[in-house]
């Protein structure tokens, strides 16, 4: 039988054992064998008494004939640099100052050798291995043994990014290359002790067919059994793996040796081995201490790291080889991840070598590049996030279930103590009552039997001709127990007794169980259809239970009962509470997510991206239609694109070529999505090199990332105005400042609002409202007071005197003094209108170059009728300014404060905020609604609403009108829409007041003369009422906004969050938002809306009767469709999604200026 021996080789060594590829083949020789003495190959680190073993195999002639190994390389000074040898550095390189230190240290390293002895009467095995026909190999070993050094402890050794282990200077020289491969052979040595051969003679002819080592000749005749074949062969394997990885090691040994004389004639004072690095694997870094400033130091220690110093940083003592040369050396272990490794030495301290202060570098082959690895620690950094994340939600959610069960505790003993007071009250009537109870009246009622108890079957009897019950036909008991504790629990009717003594009748009565006293009355009839009652002269009737339970007993029984319906109250409200939060919370995400993907496809005319909804770490395709664009008819199409404002480490990526896409004029693109974005951001060119751009008019193309590990650094915003919802609000700006600085707050953002501190202030509405500060300017104090106003920072500035004549402007130089000492640096500073246009310019001229250089100024103009020359000066100095809808900015581009300023002037509608007006959470209309159940709401709030102004309860269409009685706002198509709904048969309510004293004379006289003629169809309330105008948004089925002029309008947008259908005319915002059902289809797909309302063009009646008649005809032809209007419009989003986004890039632009 033939042993086919592998030649293997460690993984880290390939580079070693490249040049074999045979394989060993042993004969085993059947006999009787003298003790083979193994001698175990010793390490070049160390030095051992002088021992030459050798080894002799015999094997056939084609083997090995041509396959000598090379035995050692032999370094030429003239041949080329090892591979994988970097860098070269001369001796004397270190950059760093050194301090002398002698300590004469010394290592005490030895190993001994040893051999194995022999035991009698036992058969060992000699095994001789020939590498060629008729050769041998003898093995030398020579050693010498260095005189032992003994290490004194030194100081720790600081880290770099890390703190890890380091090696002691004792350690044991094996732990290197070769001493890896030693351990194998020690291993297999002690195996080979614990074997034995049993050996028998057996005839001849069951010899394993005769063969021989020699294949000549046959010696004594042995066959072994077949457990002692296989122990044998076992033998032999073990013996020649053993004797293989030896020879690795001298190869090893050899090898090492040959790059030592190499680099030392070269001069390099490092290299590593194996010369080639890969990663997860180990390799041994060579270091010469005689080439470095480290010459003299007793310790030496390699600090270092992966990957440009980014990955798993490590510090190990290196160790004195037995090298020619004074090479030092330790083992370091290549993570996977790896791609480069850097490293510098020092002596433990503050001396170091550095490379001349590039650091040393040797590259990692054959794993992962750069790019693989800045993605790896994004995925590395997502995990993080992730599990960061859990552990908060865990955090959160037992601070959450601690919450809960403090409040249960809190409430239940609450419940305790209400409990006992109800039971103590209740007992107190109850005994009073007691004290009248009878157990019979005579000639009037009594009970059998006498004695009774809960639970028991009595007869009541009552005496009808002894009260106001003598002559009706029929006689009830209604009755109860304890006080009527239960309410009405016993209804009988009772039948006429024999019993002769008056006219008795009788009810057969279960006396409720545990009862202490009966309660009851007696009628003509049963409960609702009785007229004429017995109630004992309104005392009622009451009997003493004879047998009743212990009284004492009956009222802890009583307090357990009433705590415990204390406690299923609570918690049917709690429950009731949380599955409201929880739809509202739902429902304002669904809006949320509708909102967002309009304004995705709010551009998809010119762009848009496959998928819609960009993820991190995945790859999208933008789709660019330049016919739409300034590239239109352009040959060739190019993307320009980067992330995260612009701002991402990767930098813009390479300008790309849009290919045709299929659908018509459009071009695509392909862009993978890095893991650490947060936006995604591009422009369009004609040429590679640029020529003409598309950039969205300088605000560039931006399109939100979601799931990145990185979040958008927030943007603080300070607002300055004069008018703030809820403490301070004279129209739709106070409005505007609050619930605009709400939502870009919920984005995560920092806002803050400077306010006068006015003396009419609603201080209610203000919480934590306390003193902070007080500063100078311009020769006066102003005090600076803080709170919290609906979530947001307030600042409020109170000027301990002043100039009225000129508040305003004084306010806001007094804004920005505030801002400029409190040491605030905001990336935007909001100002609103006329009132606080002066910030602008005070902004420019005193503030932008002395500590506030990095700020912008954004200016909106909400009512350009009031304030012309401000608003005009603040358009020349403002970075960029906007008004409150598109249309509106179109209607007002002429304007002489406008016009020579349209680069910078954009139209961003305003929103509702949802909190305040709100359907489903409404404490001022009768039952909360939502689209779902919109019909039932309206229907009953409009019920509420007739009742409440004193009109006919019927059903008929109802218009409402909300405002302030201004030619503005078109009163006299107010006063025409009145008398035409009063035409077609529907109600009118109107809720508002004139500044002017003439049209609110002239609307007092129109109300007497509608009160009087059609008081059950009209209602004009001439005064401002909230509560009143939630209800007239909720009741009305059509709210009409006839405006000669709109910026925006915010009743159009309540009515519809209400489910109420707007009628509106064509201009500013209501344009924007009102798509008549009849002829606004394509634009509102084109806004991915579908049509909601009724419009008009023109300021004359005939324009407001065609909206008007249409809207009243749709009521009364087709309930169903109009009532599925309804339902459309409450589940569009008009609230401030959608605004903030935009503002959000608008102030995003500004900041590029």
């Amino acid at each position: 039988m033939e042993v086919s021996l592998q030649l293997q080789r460690p993984l880290s060594y390939k580079a070693v054992f490249n040049h074999t590829n045979g394989c060993f083949k042993i004969k085993p020789f059947l006999g009787s064998f003298p003790l083979a003495r193994t001698t175990p190959f010793t390490p070049w680190r160390s030095e051992c008494p002088a021992s030459r073993v050798s080894h002799r195999v015999t094997a056939g002639a084609a083997d090995f004939s041509n396959r000598r190994q090379r035995r050692s390389s032999t370094p030429s000074s003239k041949g080329p640099a090892p591979k994988g040898f970097t860098p070269k550095t001369q001796v004397g390189t270190s950059t760093q100052k050194r301090d002398q230190e002698n300590n004469n240290e010394k290592e005490d390293t030895s190993i001994s050798t040893s051999s194995e002895s022999t035991e009698p009467n036992k058969t060992e095995i000699e095994s001789n291995i020939a590498l060629g026909e008729e050769s041998t190999i003898e093995l030398y070993q020579k050693n010498k043994v260095d005189e032992g050094e003994k290490e004194e402890p030194k100081e720790d050794i600081p880290s770099r990014g890390e703190e890890l282990a380091v090696g002691k200077s004792n350690q044991n020289v094996e732990n290197g290359t070769i001493g890896k491969i030693l351990e194998d052979v020690a291993g297999l040595q002690k195996k080979e002790t614990t074997l034995k051969i049993d050996i028998v003679t057996t005839p001849r002819e069951v010899a394993s067919e005769g063969n021989n080592l020699d294949g000549t000749k046959t010696i004594d005749t042995v066959t072994v059994k077949d457990e002692s074949v296989k122990s044998g062969e076992k033998t032999f394997e073990d013996t020649s793996l053993k004797l293989k990885l030896e020879m690795e090691a001298n190869l090893c040994k050899q090898e090492i040796e040959g790059l030592a004389e190499e680099n030392v004639l070269r001069g390099n004072k490092i290299f590593v081995y194996p010369q080639i690095i890969k990663p997860d694997e180990d390799i041994e870094v060579f270091f010469n201490r005689s080439f470095s400033t480290l010459s003299d130091e007793p310790d030496v220690l390699i600090m270092g790291a992966f990957n440009d110093w980014r990955w798993r940083s490590f510090i190990k003592r290196l160790n004195k080889t037995q090298l020619k040369g004074d090479w030092w050396s330790c083992q370091i272990h290549v993570p996977k991840e790896a791609y480069k490794m850097d490293f510098v030495f020092f002596n433990g301290q503050n001396i170091f070598d550095n490379n001349d202060k590039k650091d040393f570098c040797i590259p990692v082959e054959g794993g992962m590049d750069v790019f693989s690895f800045e993605d790896f620690l994004l995925e590395e950094k997502r995990k993080e996030l992730e599990k960061l994340a859990k552990e908060q939600a865990e955090k959160k959610r037992q601070e959450e279930e601690q919450r809960r069960i403090e409040a249960e505790k809190a409430a239940t003993e609450a419940e305790r103590a209400q409990a006992r007071m109800e039971t103590e009250r209740k007992r107190e009537i109850l005994q009073q009552l007691m004290k009248k109870a009878a157990r019979s009246v005579d000639n009037i009622w009594f009970i059998e039997p006498n004695e009774f108890k809960g639970a028991n079957n009595v007869k009541l009897y009552y005496n009808k001709s002894s009260g106001p019950l003598a002559h009706a036909n029929e006689l009830w008991i209604h009755g109860g127990h304890d006080n009527w504790k239960d309410g009405l629990t016993i209804v009988e009717k009772l039948v006429r007794s024999e019993r002769e003594g008056g006219d008795w009748w009788y009810a057969e009565v279960v006396i409720p169980d545990q009862a202490l006293v009966l309660d009851w009355v007696f009628a003509d009839g049963p409960p609702k259809v009785a007229t004429i009652y017995d109630n004992n002269n309104y005392q009622d009737f009451h009997a003493i239970v004879p047998r009743s339970i212990p009284e004492e007993l009956y009222w802890v029984e009583e307090e357990h009962q009433i705590f415990r319906k204390l406690q299923e109250e609570r918690k049917l409200r709690e429950e009731a509470i949380r599955a409201k939060a929880e739809k509202m919370s739902r429902m304002k995400a669904e809006m949320k997510e509708r909102t967002l993907k309009r304004f995705l496809l709010s551009q998809k005319h010119i762009v848009y991206t496959e998928p819609l909804d960009v993820h991190a770490g995945s790859t999208v395709t933008v789709f660019y239609n330049p016919a739409n664009t300034v590239l239109n008819g352009k040959p060739e199409v190019w993307f320009r694109c980067s992330f995260n404002r612009w701002t991402h480490h990767v930098g813009s990526l390479p300008p790309q070529r849009m290919l045709p896409a299929d659908n018509g004029s459009n071009v695509k693109a392909t862009v993978k999505v890095p893991l650490d974005a947060y936006t995604m951001d591009f422009v369009f060119s004609e040429t590679e090199d640029g020529g003409i751009f598309d950039n969205k008019g300088g605000t560039d193309y931006h399109i939100p990332v979601f799931g990145g590990i990185v979040k958008e650094p927030p943007m603080h915003i300070v607002h300055i105005a004069v008018e703030m919802a809820p403490i301070a609000k004279v129209g739709g700006l106070g409005d505007v400042v609050t619930s605009l600085s709400r939502a870009v707050q919920d984005l995560n953002h920092n806002v803050d609002i400077i306010f006068p501190k006015y003396d009419c202030l609603k201080f209610n509405h203000v919480k934590d409202f306390h003193y902070q500060r007080s500063y100078s300017w311009g020769g006066t104090e102003i005090k600076v007071w803080f709170g919290k106003v609906e979530g947001l920072s307030v600042y409020f500035l109170e000027p301990q005197n002043g100039n009225d004549a000129d508040r305003f402007g004084f306010f806001c130089h007094a804004s920005l003094e505030f801002l400029h000492q409190g040491g605030f640096h905001p990336d935007i500073i909001h100002c609103h209108d006329w009132s606080s246009a002066p910030v602008a310019w005070l902004f420019k001229d005193h503030y932008m170059h002395y500590g506030l250089s990095k700020t912008r100024v954004v200016f909106t103009i909400h009512n350009l009728e009031f304030g012309a020359h401000f608003i005009a000066k603040a358009m020349a100095y403002t970075d960029k300014a906007t008004t409150v809808s598109h249309t509106y900015s179109k209607e007002v581009a002429g304007n002489t404060a406008v016009a020579p300023h349209l680069h910078k002037f954009h139209g961003i509608l305003n929103g509702i905020d949802l909190d305040i007006w709100d359907p489903y959470n409404d404490n001022f209309i009768p039952i909360s609604y939502t689209s779902e159940n919109v019909v039932e709401g309206k229907q009953a709030a409009k019920e509420a609403l007739q009742q409440r102004l004193g009109m006919k309860t019927s059903d008929l269409p109802l218009v409402g009108i909300i405002t302030r009685l201004t030619h503005q706002k078109g009163i006299h198509l107010i006063k025409h829409a009145i008398w035409r709904t009063l035409e077609r048969n529907g109600q009118v309510v109107l809720l508002g007041s004139a500044p002017d004293p003439r049209i609110q004379n002239d609307f007092v006289n129109l109300a007497d003369q509608l009160h009087s003629s059609h008081g059950d169809r009209a209602r004009l309330c001439l005064t401002y009422d909230e509560p009143l105008s939630h209800l007239i948004y909720a009741g009305a089925d059509f709210i009409l906004v006839p405006s000669i002029f709109e910026p925006c309008g915010l009743t159009q947008l309540t009515a519809m969050r209400f489910g109420s259908i707007p009628i509106v005319r064509k201009t500013g915002g209501l344009y924007d938002t009102v798509f008549d059902v009849d002829n606004d289809k394509a634009r509102a797909e084109a806004q991915g809306l579908e049509p909601n309302g009724f419009n008009f063009d023109g300021a004359d009646t005939a324009g407001v009767d065609y909206a008007l008649n249409r809207a009243i005809s749709a009521w009364y032809d087709g309930r169903d469709l109009f009532y599925s209007l309804c339902k459309r419009v409450m589940k569009q989003d008009w609230c401030w999604n959608r605004p903030a986004l935009d503002y959000m890039e608008l102030y995003h632009a500004a900041k590029k200026y």
